[in-house]
């Protein structure tokens, strides 16, 4: 048996996690148990019951155990890299079902008659970007894929960004509601959002396996430069759409004071981390990314890139 390791099918982790999205979001169907004579809380509660039940069900230990062995026998066990891989299927599934019931929610909130339609866009847009994230790195490097993928602990100064986001629009929701409902200035946040998401996905795609959450320090035998497709537009064009879809999302809420601290703060952010990018770049391909660096713009505002002395 040495030398064999837990064998996890390719592209089960995107299988789960897209399964398991998708029993999240069922709470779409929330309104059948509402009009079923149920009061909305009680359905509600039911249903995130239910599916606490289904999660555990599904996933209980003995269903995260794999056989490991050689020629498909072997020994069932709970330890070591089988229960590594075990454990993440579980975590996997949590998180994939947490985002599609947030999800979901999102949905039902921005159909609502209320002031809340507008946070209903947002919630949509945040659990939908961070879940596909991890789904996009699934199909995409697989290699690099990890429960980190999610993006959910990104850091501590995301989370802060996060919540402060989220007391800024209630406060003024409560003392100013109608700074909420600029329909017009809500629906380009939603545009900015989907245009920052549809450009990120499509430079990770287009990279395919040189693409990578953490910043590389190491050339690796597979790691090529990318510079057709969207590459051929910005030299960074997953930064450029994280840019416009942080700032979309303060947009669509209307929060003036995040907005603009917001602007500030991942404008600063994507300065240094395209300084520290590209002095990776440059010493992975010399010459020829120095001269993609001087046919191509970074693609964010007031951001030249890493100076190189000559």
């Amino acid at each position: 048996m040495a030398g064999c390791a837990a064998r996890v099918p390719p592209g089960s982790e995107a299988r789960l996690s897209l399964a398991t999205f998708l029993l999240g979001a069922s709470v779409l169907a929330l309104p059948l148990l509402t009009r079923a004579g149920l009061q909305g809380r009680t359905g509600l509660a039911l249903y995130v019951a239910g599916l606490n039940a289904l999660l555990l069900l599904l996933y209980r230990p003995p269903r995260y155990q794999v056989r490991v062995g050689c020629g498909g026998t072997g020994t069932v066990i709970g330890d070591g890299r089988a229960g590594r891989v075990n454990r993440d299927r579980g975590q996997i599934a949590i998180r994939a079902c947490f985002l599609g019931f947030v999800f979901g929610c999102g949905v039902l909130l921005s159909f609502s008659q209320s002031s809340w339609n507008h946070f209903g866009w947002y919630v949509c847009s945040l659990s939908l970007f961070h879940y596909s994230e991890y789904l996009v790195t699934a199909v995409n490097n697989p290699k690099s894929l990890s429960l980190d993928s999610f993006l959910l602990n990104h850091s501590l100064e995301y989370t802060v960004a996060a919540l402060s986001s989220w007391i800024e629009f209630t406060l003024e929701n409560i003392f100013w509601p109608e700074l909420k409902q600029i329909t017009w200035l809500s629906t380009t946040g939603l545009l900015m959002v989907v245009f920052g998401e549809c450009l990120r996905k499509a430079a990770m795609f287009t990279a395919g396996s040189n693409f990578n959450h953490v910043v590389q320090s190491e050339k690796s035998d597979t790691h090529t430069l990318v510079t057709s497709g969207v590459y051929a537009w910005f030299r960074h064009p997953s930064y450029v759409g994280w840019f416009y879809w942080s700032i979309g999302t303060q947009v669509m809420l209307c929060n003036p004071i995040c907005g603009v601290v917001y602007a500030l703060t991942v404008w600063r952010f994507f300065r240094d981390r395209t300084e520290e990018e590209e002095i990776s770049l440059i010493h992975f391909f010399g010459e020829e990314y120095l001269e993609y660096k001087k046919r191509v713009p970074t693609g964010l505002p007031f951001i030249k890139g890493v100076k190189v002395e000559l």
